[in-house]
């Protein structure tokens, strides 16, 4: 514990990290606040008892794991940064199919203004369309027969205050990850999440704590619920990090067979080189029928889909699963490319022993990537669905929610993103970091 102390006041002593650090600290702390603020005409004593009885088992809930308590809250911070990544998803896919987008990523810095810009003109549309969806929706909760929202301040000038004021929050929240990410300490967007993920820890524990002191569950069993998610992180941990390494030989002269000379480096090739990112993707794209859903909410046929797509159901499991296997391959394909890799190695001089240089070791890389991938992908997607079959044995949404699935791979992700920008500050000025090697590893390699 002495050296864990002795190294967080070593991140104190540094001005520059010590500025990054309450910084980032200081624009989480408005994100938490305006999750508690409501918005304009809701009724938020109503609020409570509606969300309370409505949203906990359902996709919403899930939901509003994502943004902190901000949807059960009604905040102005209620669609938290979901927009933001599901229009990224929207541009990078289209990246990869249109050649405009295509052009726009090999134009360097200027490509990358035009596409960031491009993505929070899409932010904007998103937002808004799932901002009506919310107004529609709170027009529509009651509880015990009580409107959350007001007749008389039901109707138009309520769903147009509502789109202003969560648009507005969303840009906001888009605005202060941006300024983390470039002034303080870690991804921006990912620690907005990740705080608000944080935030539902105490409810949690506190649910878990009830079902034990009432009776309702025997202390055993609760032991056995706590051992087997501490296994379940123990491999997302060495999932996130394992890695495959690849010689390469970087010869100085080659005569026939013979390298003289030479040095061998070796290629890191991460088990799950997409990181979170297929996590947050596949997520973000199973809310929008959710949104859709919103806007029909006296339709019995709209009712009777949305059973089908309740995060619990096997329908959603599945679907769900197969969305994370995919872009798993697919931000792979993105953040690693086997064949500028292979360029690369053969403009330096560098070959992989026993393959042809060019294309053929671009497919030997690929190939590799591709095996090692795959067993990632699966083991990401079984975490990710997890908790919707912990619900169906009886532990509580809160608990297996952030202890399973979704929750927890974007919790450890971050925290190790985090972790290995501060170990970088510090061993940039010849401090001790948190592991003695000094060497924790980012997400997506060095």
């Amino acid at each position: 514990m002495s050296k864990l102390d002795e190294n967080i006041r070593n991140i104190f002593k540094i001005q520059e990290l010590r500025s990054r650090v309450l910084f980032t600290a200081a624009l989480l702390i408005v994100v938490r606040i305006g999750s508690h603020v409501t918005l304009p005409g809701v009724d938020a004593s109503v609020l409570a008892e509606s969300m309370r009885n409505q949203a906990s088992n359902t996709l919403f809930g899930l939901y509003d794991l994502f943004v902190g308590g901000a949807f059960s809250n009604a905040a102005i911070f209620a669609e938290g940064i979901m927009p933001y990544i599901s229009a990224s998803i929207i541009i990078q896919l289209l990246g990869a199919v249109v050649p405009f987008f295509q052009k726009l990523q090999k134009e360097g810095e200027n490509g990358r203004k035009k596409i960031t810009q491009y993505t929070r003109y899409g932010t904007v549309i998103i937002a808004m369309l799932q901002a009506w969806g919310v107004s529609v929706r709170l027009e529509s909760l009651n509880a015990a027969g009580v409107p959350i929202v007001p007749a008389a301040v039901q109707g138009f000038g309520f769903m147009v205050s509502t789109i202003i004021v969560l648009t507005t929050g969303t840009m906001f929240m888009m605005w202060l990850g941006e300024q983390i990410t470039e002034r303080g300490i870690g991804n921006g967007i990912s620690l907005i999440i990740f705080i608000g993920i944080i935030a539902r820890f105490p409810h949690a524990i506190l649910d878990e704590f009830q079902l034990v002191s009432s009776g309702a569950r025997p202390i055993i069993v609760e032991l056995i619920i706590w051992a087997f998610m501490l296994l379940i992180i123990a491999g997302v941990v060495l999932v996130t990090q394992g890695t495959r390494r690849i010689p390469v030989q970087y010869a100085k002269r080659v005569v026939g067979r013979k390298v003289y000379g030479g040095v061998t480096q070796y290629i890191p090739m991460r088990v799950n080189t997409a990181g979170v990112m297929p996590i947050i993707f596949a997520q973000s794209i199973m809310f929008v029928p959710s949104t859709i859903l919103t806007f029909f909410p006296e339709s019995e046929f709209v009712a009777s889909i949305a059973e089908y797509l309740d995060y619990t159901s096997f329908t959603y499991s599945f679907f769900y699963g197969l969305m994370i296997v995919f872009f798993t391959y697919f931000y792979t394909a993105i953040a690693f490319n086997p064949k500028d890799v292979a360029d690369n190695m053969q403009k330096q001089g560098g070959f992989i022993p026993g393959i042809r240089p060019g294309k053929h070791t671009s497919d030997f890389i690929d190939n590799i990537l591709t095996k090692i991938t795959l067993p990632g992908s699966i083991f990401l997607a079984i975490v990710a669905i997890l908790p919707a079959f912990m619900v169906r044995f009886g532990i509580t949404s809160s608990f297996a929610s952030f202890f399973g699935g979704t929750s927890l791979l974007i919790i450890v992700g971050v925290a190790l993103d985090t972790l290995q920008q501060v170990e970088s500050h510090l061993l940039m000025r010849h401090y001790d970091g948190f592991m003695k090697s000094g060497k924790i590893k980012g997400r997506i390699g060095r």
